[in-house]
């Protein structure tokens, strides 16, 4: 073995008594067929050395020998004495796709499915990988928007809360598994799925916040307890899981965490405000410009999610804080009331209703109305 080579010393030489075939990577040339050692020579200066075929594939040499390593790009033959690699010019279409997809941050793994692909089916799957790239770039940029809101907050006076909370099964549905909690400091919703125990485990797990958080301690708290939630419904079955959504309150500020489909609204100066962005496949496609919004409320895959607390799996939480003020109203539900009431029946009860429980009394009761076909939970919070 040469140095630098990764190949027998033996290739691209003739091997054994009599032998007629000079084998150069994959090129096979047979003097015994009219080929002179001058076509031998002539094929072999078609080809790009290392550094040649680095330049016009815009990858370096380090680079290249990783690729041959990884039998993602090999050259079509290496010298035996020399260990250089040598390159034919067809050779750098794939060269070139695979110095774009590592521009784009493309793992090699997924380099090579893309260049084992063809045409369409290579563009499907780069479209699939970017949109990851895009998800992932949405949650660092809450992340990154929590964080700079919780270190520039200043202290103010401590608002007060007024909440209520009320759960159904439905109409149809045969158990509610539904859950959903509301104290001085915690309002949470999570919609089971599998098990009732799912959203019970993911509730629980989130109890604790509703003692005092220290300002200091929120971004902390609220991971440990999303990390707890997942822990505990890991623990049940991988067939279940459920949604996650909750505002714990610090000071005058809310904290949001919020993982599924369930829904936070803000009724402010009279309008209402969807603050969450739902992690089901029809919302991927709407951001995608692939579907209006108008055709996802009668999708037949709406209800499928795409990030959930559940058994075989972890998934990143939405974060964000917010300033709460005097006068705000908040709603959190599950899907089996914000599918039912649309925004302007939702907007109707929460303006025209003062009272907090019988707000919700109000809302599950027009749910069950309008068929009641799945289990339902509210809680509604005023701040003061």
């Amino acid at each position: 073995m040469l140095p630098d080579s990764g190949h027998p010393a033996s290739e691209g030489w003739p091997t054994g008594p009599g032998r007629s075939t000079w084998n150069h990577g994959s090129l096979d040339l047979d003097l015994g067929a009219g080929r002179t050692v001058d076509d031998m020579r002539k094929v072999s200066m078609e080809l790009l050395t290392i550094g040649a075929f680095a330049r016009a594939s815009r990858l370096s040499p380090k680079a290249l020998r990783l690729y041959d390593e990884l039998g993602l790009l090999r050259p079509v033959s290496v010298d035996p004495l020399s260990g250089y690699r040598f390159y034919a010019p067809d050779q750098l279409e794939r060269a070139r796709l695979v110095a774009w997809l590592r521009r784009l941050g493309m793992p090699l793994a997924r380099i090579r499915l893309v260049c084992e692909l063809d045409g369409q089916a290579a563009a499907d799957e780069i479209g699939a990988y970017w949109r990851e790239v895009e998800a992932d770039v949405r949650a660092r940029e809450q992340l990154a928007s929590f964080l700079m809101a919780h270190l520039s907050r200043k202290e103010e006076p401590m608002l007060t809360i007024r909440y209520a909370v009320r759960t159904d099964r439905g109409l149809v549905r045969e158990d509610n598994q539904d859950v959903a909690y509301a104290g001085p400091n915690l309002l949470a919703v999570a919609d089971g799925f599998g098990s009732a125990a799912a959203s019970s485990a993911a509730i629980d797990a989130l109890k604790p916040l509703d003692a005092k958080v220290p300002a200091g301690d929120l971004l902390n708290a609220l991971s440990d307890a999303v990390e707890r939630a997942g822990t505990a419904v890991r623990g049940l079955d991988e067939n279940v899981g459920t949604t996650l959504t909750a505002l714990v309150r610090s000071g005058s500020q809310l904290a949001l965490v919020h993982i599924g489909d369930s829904r936070v609204y803000l009724l402010r100066n009279g309008r209402l405000f969807q603050i969450t962005q739902d992690h089901t496949l029809v919302q991927s496609m709407i951001d995608e410009g692939r579907l209006t919004p108008e055709e996802a409320a009668s999708h037949p895959q709406r209800s499928l999610l795409v990030k959930a607390i559940h058994g075989n799996g972890a998934a990143e939480p939405d974060l964000a804080l917010r300033d709460a003020e005097p006068g705000d109203r908040y709603l959190l539900c599950s899907d089996g009331l914000h599918t039912a009431l649309d925004t302007a029946a939702l907007r109707e009860v929460l303006q025209e209703v003062e009272d907090p429980g019988e707000t919700v009394h109000r809302l599950v009761d027009r749910a069950n109305a309008r068929g009641g076909a799945d289990n339902i939970a509210c809680v509604v919070a005023d701040v003061a």
